[in-house]
């Protein structure tokens, strides 16, 4: 995956997000666990997207980048 498929992911999944975000007290239970998941997919492109920027940075291939754990992403500080 490059950058611009992980771009698009991320644009596809902010705009559900930001759809689920706009029926505000009608959200559905599982509307409420999609939005989770979403959360947490985002979080692991952004880092995939971040791990791929360092590579590059650092002269190595960023095609060697490999998505984390839901596990790991989610215990980042921001």
């Amino acid at each position: 995956m490059n950058d611009h498929d992980i771009h698009q992911k991320i644009e596809a999944l902010v705009a559900e997000e930001h759809a689920l975000f706009d029926r505000g007290q009608h959200i559905t239970p599982d509307e409420r666990t999609r939005l989770g998941d979403v959360n947490v997919q985002l979080d692991k492109l952004w880092d995939l997207l971040r791990q791929r920027r360092a590579r590059e940075e650092f002269d190595q291939d960023p095609d060697r980048a490999k998505p984390r754990s839901a596990e790991t992403v989610e215990k980042y500080w921001q």
